[in-house]
């Protein structure tokens, strides 16, 4: 045996060690039992691996991003391996990790039922407890066609070997240059019990998974796409311990209750009507009044700081597209053309920027006009697959409250200033506080224009974005084909992260459209465009406040601020009274003169979750006040009747919650 070198680096220190020739990444961190893997010269290997002269070792702590996607990996594995056990015809399809957890898609004659997942569940409970080490082995692309010659699947994935998308998870099988096969052995003998094709790295054995738990099954499409085969997906989701564990599940339970689709139909809010289509969303009376005065609210602010508001058709010729790129790089997203005129094709709109840019082009422009702000609620239509579309957070048609503004290269940094500033102040007005910025760069294989304009915007982005003094997380690749971005990135009310407001800065497309302005020496120069959406969409904007809020909105965004309640039937009128008083001070308020009992209609009410329950009985109605019961229970007695209006009216001036 010959020694080897190795370093170890834990966070900011590097350790050399002398070992034997043999020793593993699990040799080098035993007795850690918090790391599961290693990296390995910025790969990860699996603790197995055998460290070679010169290696930098660093050890992978379950609980860190790489961690959790390998003990999510793993134990996809293992509920793929109990499926097969108890349904022997099943053909397996991909299991990737995702965002807390993990999904396996199978081919089966019936879709699983509840019932089947309890005994899943149970089967890979019993796997876990047998300790099966997963152990990695490389193959030649004809073994493993022979070894996998009744996967049809995985046949499938063999051959786009080292070109695999992460889009559809396949990449976590073969998106390495070699095929690699993990066998899952018995502990004690090292029989083959079950194996699949996998590019690894794996926990060292299944007694390694702490926590897991198997949480419902869907149809999905093969590897995503609708022409394809329609399979059956199981998800699940496994944590470092059991605490952790049980904090998601009661995360979950609580996200459940904000489910803004859920609240949508309780509240009477909108529907997506099958006979309209998927991912397109109508509006009702009530959910109407909270989009108005959302956006009513933002166009106010807009106008304030200086937008002119533009309108844009929903089609356009496909001409348009070709000159801004967006057929070259964004047709996957675009509905497919419509042959009219002769055969000319026309789209529905992704986008509205290009249509803002020949508002900029029609007629000539002067620096004096700089910068200039182009502001649209402009409705687009984008084809989401089927999979992805999920109520008003990922639907097909929406509207964006789309802003472009067009400046010199000396007012960028300032005008980029002032938006951000102006994004999350307005932001902050419908309630959200917490916000972190990301800036997303150059995507290497899919951008147009130079590598000198990419860098310059992307500089001055960043230079802007630290002013805020919010953490910037970088995006790498994550930039649109035209231009690096600023996304806004808000926690809410239960700490999920949604991304709001996007800034991009664009030299490109100015190009593309030959737009140009008469600088004050009189030549002709290109303006710097920014694109800007800060609700994204006010469709998903509404659905995060809803969920924000689980419906409780604030008073100046709910449908209905305050309902009367009377005690018996002479208390009506003179709630009638108080309602068109408020009605006139511009308030919602509704009179309940209905047959039910007092108790049902206050009820009827917090299930509504009106902010304001003015309740009159005798005392009240002689003494020419009102009393407030509130969204919690609590109550205020006794308000004189004028004063009781102005409390509202205050309320909702301010923007308060109650």
């Amino acid at each position: 045996m010959s020694d080897v070198r190795v370093i170890i680096q834990r966070d900011s220190e590097r350790e050399e060690r002398v070992v034997t020739t043999g020793t593993t990444a699990a040799d080098l961190f035993a007795g850690e039992r918090s790391i599961i893997a290693a990296r390995v010269g910025g790969e990860l290997k699996d603790l197995a691996y055998a460290v070679s002269d010169g290696d930098e070792v660093e050890g992978v702590e379950i609980s860190s991003e790489d961690g959790l996607n390998i003990l999510r990996h793993s134990t996809a594995h293992v509920m793929a391996q109990a499926v097969q056990e108890l349904f022997p015809e099943a053909k397996l399809g991909i299991g990737p990790p995702v965002r807390d957890g993990f999904y396996y898609d199978f081919d089966v004659e019936k879709p699983f039922t509840p019932e089947d997942l309890k005994a899943i569940e149970k089967k890979m409970q019993e796997i876990q407890k047998r300790g099966q080490r997963f152990s990695r082995r490389v193959v030649t692309d004809e073994a493993a066609r022979e070894e996998l010659a009744d996967e049809p699947y995985k046949l499938e994935l063999i051959g786009i070997k080292g070109s695999a998308s992460s889009d559809d998870g396949a990449d976590v099988e073969v998106g390495g240059g070699e095929l690699t096969i993990y066998d899952n052995l018995d502990a004690k003998t090292g029989e083959l019990c079950w194996k699949d094709l996998c590019r690894g790295p794996h926990l060292p054995s299944t007694r390694a998974i702490p926590a897991f738990k198997l949480m419902r099954n869907a149809s999905a499409y093969w590897r995503g796409s609708e022409k394809n085969k329609q399979l059956q997906r199981i998800y699940g989701t496994a944590w470092p311990s059991r605490d952790e564990l049980k904090a998601h599940l009661e995360f979950l339970a609580e996200a459940e209750k904000r489910d803004h689709r859920k609240l949508g139909s309780e509240l009477d809010l909108f529907s997506i009507p099958e006979q309209i289509g998927s991912g397109l969303a109508v509006f009702h009376p009530k959910g109407g009044i909270i989009r108005r005065v959302m956006e009513d609210y933002s166009r106010r602010r807009h106008e304030e700081a200086g937008y002119e508001f533009v309108y844009t058709p929903h089609a356009t010729k496909g001409k348009l597209f070709e000159t801004s790129g967006h057929l070259d790089w964004y047709a996957e997203g675009m509905y497919p053309p419509m042959q009219l005129d002769e055969g000319v094709d026309y789209y529905l709109k992704p986008m509205n920027c290009p249509m803002h840019n020949l508002i900029f082009d029609a007629r000539g422009r002067s620096y004096r006009e700089l910068p200039l702000r182009l502001f649209e609620f402009g409705t687009v239509y984008r084809y989401e697959k089927s999979g992805v579309v999920h109520g008003l957070t990922r639907a097909r048609g929406f509207t964006q409250d789309d802003a472009h503004i067009y400046c010199t290269r000396e007012q960028m940094s300032e005008e980029l200033d002032k938006l951000l500033t102006f994004v999350l102040d307005l932001l902050r007005d419908y309630g959200l506080t917490d916000f972190y910025l990301e800036l997303s760069t150059k995507d290497e294989t899919k951008f147009v224009g130079s590598d000198e304009a990419w860098e310059e915007a992307t500089e001055t982005l960043r230079e802007v974005a630290e002013k805020q003094g919010l953490p910037l997380v970088p995006d790498p690749g994550g930039a649109a084909f035209y231009g690096p971005k600023i996304s806004v990135q808000a926690r809410d009310a239960i700490g999920r992260t949604w991304q709001m407001s996007t800034i991009q800065l664009d030299f490109n497309l100015p190009e593309r459209f030959e737009l140009e302005y008469t600088a004050a020496d009189g030549s002709k120069q290109r303006p710097v465009m920014i694109h800007r959406a800060l609700f994204g969409s006010i469709e998903r904007f509404f659905a995060v406040l809803l969920e924000h809020y689980a419906g409780a909105f604030p008073a100046w965004l709910a449908p209905v601020q305050a309902v009367g309640i009377p005690v018996g039937d002479a208390h009506v009128e003179y709630l009638e009274k108080f309602a068109a008083e408020a009605k006139k001070k511009g308030l919602r308020v509704e009179v309940d003169s209905s047959s039910d009992r007092m108790q049902k209609k206050i009820r009827n009410a917090q299930k509504q979750k009106v902010p304001f329950m003015v309740i009159v009985g005798d005392d009240d109605m002689n003494a020419g006040t009102v009393s407030f019961r509130y969204r919690d229970g609590s109550q205020e007695n006794g308000i004189p009747f004028d004063e009781a209006i102005g409390k509202i009216v205050k309320v909702v001036e301010e923007r308060a919650q109650v």
